[in-house]
């Protein structure tokens, strides 16, 4: 089952997707609800109320799942060719860092390049959808509170993450957290090893890796946080990502306004943003 959050005539709406067609979920339908159903039964998910005419993808605007994440979890470093890129030795023991749940974007949304930097980059990621809340979870059962997975590009802003030991200034900048286009649900995914991860620019294949070649899968990702924590329903962990990004590109090759970066993950689907600079306007209240 897919499920999308979309803007159509004037309001928003969860929907079921089926190929090129989505159809709206009746109004009372809860995020909560949904990705309960998608961690538990995911097929009683065609059993929700519908309210309206089923509408072609192409004339509604896709938008994030989750409006405002309690927590957007990243891990570093969890691809082994990505590590050798960077010139680093394969962790040992899983590095998290935080995006701010303001960073989160939609799946064809506009990036902002920031107005304090141009060390702006891109990393491809499978994005995990927690459904059920969970603490002390073994491995064994990550699988229970997984409603589904997304595709999402951990934009990242390298001068910044550089600065500091923790990283989290430069990965939590607004609008770098696009996710989408649609959570697709545990039980569509036969092999998620074998999920291909790419990202182009400007139609350039730049990544393109297999979600089993993680150091640390998903199910090691569950159980060590839920050790420190409770992973809650809608929050997000971006996986890691594999090798290609600019940063390491010799000499670095950093995104530029006006680019378009697509990230495609196989049966997932894809997301699109274009690059646009940052106007450094004072917001305050």
């Amino acid at each position: 089952m897919k499920v999308a959050r979309f803007q159509h005539a004037g309001s928003f709406r969860y929907g079921t997707v089926f190929d090129d067609v989505i159809t709206p979920l009746r109004e009372d339908v809860s995020l909560s609800e949904i990705l309960g159903l998608a961690s538990t039964s995911p097929a009683a998910i065609g059993d929700l109320p519908t309210s309206g005419e089923a509408l072609a993808v192409s004339d509604v605007r896709l938008v994030s799942l989750i409006e405002r994440p309690g927590k957007i979890l990243g891990i570093g470093l969890n691809y082994r060719d990505h590590a050798a890129e960077t010139g680093r030795e394969p962790p040992s023991v899983q590095m998290w860092f935080n995006k701010q749940s303001s960073s989160i974007n939609d799946p064809f949304g506009d990036v902002w390049l920031p107005a304090v930097s141009d060390a702006l980059d891109y990393e491809t990621e499978l994005v995990v959808v927690i459904g059920r809340r969970g603490r002390h979870v073994p491995r064994d059962r990550a699988h229970e509170i997984i409603a589904g997975y997304m595709c999402g590009c951990d934009y990242s802003v390298r001068d910044w993450q550089r600065a500091t030991p923790t990283m989290i200034m430069g990965k939590g900048f607004d609008t770098h957290a696009p996710v989408g286009p649609w959570l697709t649900t545990a039980d569509e995914v036969e092999d998620l090893s074998a999920l291909r991860l790419r990202c182009l620019v400007n139609g350039d294949v730049r990544q393109d890796g297999l979600a089993g070649d993680m150091i640390f899968d998903i199910a090691a990702q569950i159980e060590h946080l839920t050790k420190a924590f409770p992973l809650e329903p809608g929050d997000l962990l971006f996986t890691g990502t594999p090798a290609g990004v600019g940063v390491a590109r010799t000499p670095p090759q950093f995104l530029e306004d006006g680019d378009v970066v697509r990230v495609e993950i196989d049966g997932l689907g894809a997301i699109e943003q274009r690059i646009v600079k940052e106007e450094a306007e004072t917001l305050i209240g």
